[in-house]
């Protein structure tokens, strides 16, 4: 493995951590770590750097969905064109594309409301040229998140016990 492979999975886990804390666990000096970290940024291989919350623990309401879309595909662009201009959405989160589904792309996105949700879907994803049809799957409640698991405290085996 790489220094550049091994600064990419420490800053996965915690994003947090300075070229020092780095530097020490990998046993390079954190000069080079720096380096290696700016050219990183600068390819576009480290994309950003995002806080994980669970949303459920504050009084912001939040609702999140994802949304199967089934695409017609333009011919030379493939489904590039429409997941860029979804992309472009505040709304949204995440953009897909799939394999094995009845939907070419899934998008995540967050409102306040359901209500808002399916404004989104009927007032801007629907009405796209190439959009055949659209499914929302809302989330109801969020157990794991980017590897990080809500409420640890519930890790205890909770179901009953079924002697033969």
């Amino acid at each position: 493995m790489t220094m550049k492979e091994e600064i990419l999975q420490i800053l996965e886990q915690n994003s947090r951590l300075t070229p020092a804390d780095i530097a020490a666990m990998i046993g390079a000096d954190e000069a080079e770590v720096a380096a290696a970290v700016q050219e990183l940024e600068k390819e576009n291989v480290i994309c950003g750097y995002r806080t994980v919350i669970n949303w459920e623990k504050t009084s912001d309401e939040r609702v999140t969905a994802q949304i199967g879309v089934k695409i017609a595909p333009v011919r030379g662009e493939g489904f590039d064109r429409i997941a860029a201009r979804l992309s472009r959405f505040e709304e949204v989160d995440s953009v897909y594309l799939m394999s094995g589904s009845s939907y070419d792309l899934i998008l995540t996105i967050e409102g306040k409301s359901m209500k808002d949700i399916a404004h989104f879907v009927y007032d801007k994803i629907a009405p796209m040229e190439t959009v055949v049809s659209t499914s929302t799957y809302f989330v109801l409640r969020k157990y794991k998140d980017h590897g990080i698991v809500f409420d640890a405290g519930r890790e205890s085996d909770e179901r009953i016990q079924i002697m033969p």
